[in-house]
């Protein structure tokens, strides 16, 4: 028999068979015990485990379908199997035992095979059955353990989701007016992050009467680590002259602030942003500086894409200026001087600054957006005002997705020079 041998109550007004049957019993392992009478079982029973009865049918005083009737009032069929022995001719007391709950019979004389046999069977049954509840109470324990553990995560992700959204409304705080004044020229701009924070960064500002700044970042990653290192680029480049702003130079003559030309932007944020091997973050860096006195644009691109120049009497060009990521190579050879282009400006001309997620959007067959249809799309938006035609470019881009959510962050930075 498999599993361990369990508790037999024998229950026969024959002591004969009764001492007989237990013997053998228990010579097969099971600890078994004994009743004269359906009295006495009832109050055994009452006061000890037994894992199977079998009952004799046919006793004096309570007879073993009595006895059968009271035990299903306080156990069931999976709890205490019973199997019935009665006479082979006494088929009414078969059919009234399996009506009252008994889970099996044997008919007398008993063979004791049979007898074994059915014992086995409804006592594999009767673990099985255990089994199969003790799983169902560990399951439903687990059950709760999860709800428990799912209500904790539900309040975690709505404090996390508030927090999120706390920090999106901070960063976005960052970003320029909408529609930012400034003197010379016009500029609009266009941010679409992917999450709930980006790692880009933008931003427009007069430095002075003479010049105006252009510049976008794009801090690798997504979430609250690129939203941090994003946020702390703002401040260090901040416009104001007061300040550990890198924007601005003590010119070496007077000992006034002077304005930082993009080259040496650049070589600043090398030396402050190091290659970090715990964080592997790295940020690539456009920065614009354009001068209203002579009408010319220089700019610097630190692993980012160059701006498009849209001329007034041409189409429109990338600007070629290339330069390593910051933070990306080792500081032993990592750049700190970068490569400053120069390039004419005249009346009306355009510049689009734009992150990488512009170029690198992919189609439904996943080819990229590319360069060439940037300048396709920003030429045929040219008699359009800005803001229409950095409308028309992102209905492009979305378009161009069949409708998917961008896989990265989408900035677009557009400035146009006054003048006719």
């Amino acid at each position: 028999m498999s599993g361990e041998p369990g508790k037999l109550l024998v229950v026969d007004d024959d002591p004969r068979n009764r001492d007989m049957l237990s013997r053998r019993l228990a010579r097969k392992g099971f600890d078994v015990s004994e009743s004269p009478d359906g009295e006495s079982a009832l109050a055994f029973l009452a006061e000890h485990p037994i894992d199977l009865v079998l009952l004799d049918v046919m006793m004096p005083g309570m007879n073993g379908l009595e006895v059968l009737s009271e035990l299903r009032k306080e156990h069931s069929l999976a709890d205490l199997p019973v199997i019935m022995a009665t006479a082979k001719s006494e088929s009414e007391d078969i059919v009234e035992a399996l009506k009252l709950g008994a889970n099996d019979y044997v008919t007398k004389p008993i063979d004791f095979a049979v007898a074994l046999a059915r014992i086995e069977t409804q006592l594999s049954l009767r673990r099985a059955i255990e089994r199969i509840r003790n799983l169902e109470a560990d399951l439903a324990e687990k059950n709760r353990n999860l709800e428990r553990a799912n209500g904790q995560l539900t309040s975690s992700n709505q404090r996390m989701r508030r927090d999120l959204e706390a920090a999106a409304r901070i960063q976005q705080a960052f970003l320029p007016p909408e529609s930012p004044q400034i003197a010379g020229g016009t500029v609009r701009w266009r941010y679409r992050p992917c999450d709930e924070l980006g790692g880009d960064f933008l931003n427009v500002f007069q430095l002075d009467a003479r010049h105006i700044g252009l510049m976008l970042i794009d801090v690798s990653g997504h979430g609250v680590p690129a939203a941090l290192l994003s946020v702390t680029l703002s401040r260090l480049l901040s416009p104001l002259a007061s300040g550990p702003s890198l924007l601005w130079r003590e010119d070496a003559a007077s000992g006034e602030p002077r304005v930082a030309v993009p080259a040496e932007v650049a070589g600043d944020l090398v030396e402050r942003f190091p290659r970090n091997s715990d964080t592997g973050q790295y940020f690539t860096f456009s920065y614009g500086l354009v001068d209203l006195r002579e009408r010319r644009f220089s700019v610097v691109c630190a692993g980012h894409p160059g701006p498009v120049h849209l001329s007034s009497g041409a189409g429109a060009e990338v600007v070629n200026a290339v330069g390593a990521p910051i933070g990306l190579l080792p500081v032993e050879v990592a750049p700190r001087d970068y490569a400053q282009v120069e390039v004419e400006l005249g009346p009306g001309d355009r510049l689009l600054f734009y992150s990488d997620g512009v170029p690198e959007a992919e189609g439904p067959e996943e080819e990229e957006f590319g360069r060439e249809r940037l300048c396709t799309a920003c030429a045929r938006a040219r008699d359009a005002a800005l803001d229409e035609g950095l409308d028309r470019l992102l209905a492009e881009l979305e378009q161009w997705r069949g409708g998917d959510a961008f896989a990265d962050d989408v900035s677009l930075l557009a400035f146009e020079l006054a003048g006719s």
